[in-house]
């Protein structure tokens, strides 16, 4: 068989775990390709630390041009993240001739355009299936399997860390910071989970797909986006009551005035797939106007699920798939017109909004009457005091039926001015 050179760069946990298919599947890999593929160099800036696989003598490299000047590598996997080195060493890689795989969301969000043009001027192809879903294949299935489809709606899990917080919350009782220690423990989240648990993760997952699946090209730092970092174990407790589950749903939804985009915890009912999705696993809900309804779940991150979208990416550029997708698709073209994104005051939806008020008659009056002028009708009201003292406040749950989300947060902020109510209110979409 004639053999085909890879090169990785960013030797990290998925770096580890791309090594260890690659170099412990080649018989395998060789059945579906055709041909040997070979991982014959690996650059990352720490060559010292043991990382559990044994590798050919000379293969770690911290010298990128290694990479770079050998014209015989075919295809190049970028693991290091981030935007900068990140973005640099893509198109370095480019204009070497090698076609680039990469799991990095961040980057595609913010600099799609730029790299996919620089890919175009070289004739080379970019995959990027890990980017979103760890080894769920979303990529391949929107814009592959489903292109006969118009997509109507999208709404994912994608960031497993967030779940299994979550998951904890609700079935262990543990509030917050005790469920993000546990989630570190584990390996789920980072020493600073900050764009895992304030949506910024998310939402950049999101952009990659709306623009796969709608057109859109967003700039994902404007989609509107809360992280469960605001939710409460109380919060988990009364959505319960009132048969939901919170999730922090991404959501993309096809609409005669563009596209909605936004990420948010959310009320899903509680006999949903989406809601019983749980710890760190991900799910991606999609109608299409043809298919109706697909589901795919799986792992959304780790070492070997995330590993094995990345190889499998390697085997289609190797295969030629890669290419003729690529050409096709035209992602990121500047020339390709975007699809219109929704006003974000305009997206229309129910709301779960928690109070905590005075307990005396007359509350529930002045919140209803500032909500009935915002336009906003009540769906259901419930009030639980927690313990039996005059002085106590009362925790208020107000469930409403559809309104604009310009109207709810100008109704929330008028609210929140009021003298019998403490703190600011909660806030979360009902889906």
């Amino acid at each position: 068989m004639d053999t085909v050179k890879v090169a990785l760069v960013g030797f990290g946990t998925i770096g580890i775990g791309v090594a260890k298919i690659l170099l412990g599947q080649q018989e395998r890999i060789a059945g579906a390709v055709g041909r040997n593929v070979k991982l014959v160099r690996i650059c990352d800036k720490d060559t010292q630390r043991d990382r559990g696989v044994k590798l050919p003598a000379e293969m770690l490299t911290d010298d990128l041009n290694v990479i770079l000047n050998d014209s015989e590598i075919f295809t190049a996997i970028e693991l290091v993240g981030g935007i900068e080195p990140a973005r640099s060493i893509i198109l370095s890689l480019l204009k070497s001739g090698k076609n680039v795989v990469t799991a990095n969301k961040a980057l595609l969000a913010t600099h799609g355009g730029e790299i996919f043009d620089a890919a175009r001027s070289y004739n080379r192809s970019i995959s990027f299936e890990a980017a979103v879903g760890g080894g769920i294949p979303v990529v391949n299935a929107i814009s592959t399997a489903l292109q006969a489809n118009a997509l109507c709606q999208l709404q994912a899990i994608v960031n497993g860390t967030c779940n299994f917080i979550l998951t904890q919350m609700e079935e262990r009782g543990t509030d917050y910071a005790t469920a993000v220690a546990e989630a570190q423990r584990l390996g789920y989240a980072e020493a600073n989970p900050a764009m895992d648990v304030n949506g910024t993760d998310t939402v950049q997952k999101l952009a990659i797909l709306a623009h796969l699946g709608f057109g859109a090209k967003p700039n994902w730092q404007d989609v509107p986006r809360t992280g469960i970092d605001t939710v409460e174990a109380i919060d988990i407790v009364y959505a319960k009551r009132l048969g939901y589950r919170i999730k922090l749903l991404a959501v993309a939804e096809a609409t005669p005035d563009g596209v909605e985009l936004y990420v948010s915890p959310t009320l899903v009912r509680i006999d949903t797939p989406v809601a019983n999705v749980r710890d760190s696993f991900n799910i991606i809900r999609i109608v299409g106007d043809a298919v109706g309804d697909v589901l795919l779940q799986g792992r959304g991150a780790g070492e070997l699920p995330t590993a094995s979208a990345i190889v499998g990416d390697v085997i289609d550029t190797i295969l030629g798939r890669a290419k003729i997708t690529f050409d096709t698709l035209n992602l990121w073209k500047k020339e390709r017109p975007a699809t219109k994104i929704k006003n974000p005051a305009e997206i229309c939806g129910k709301n779960y909004l928690r109070f905590l008020v005075e307990d005396r008659p007359g509350v529930l009056a002045e919140i209803a009457g500032i909500l009935g002028r915002h336009k906003i009708s009540i769906a259901s009201v419930l009030q639980q005091q927690d313990n039996e003292s005059n002085n106590s406040p009362a925790v208020l749950i107000i469930m409403t039926h559809v309104s604009r989300e310009g109207d709810t947060l100008a109704a929330i902020d008028t609210i929140d001015s009021l003298v019998c109510v403490r703190g600011k209110t909660v806030r979360m979409r009902v889906e």
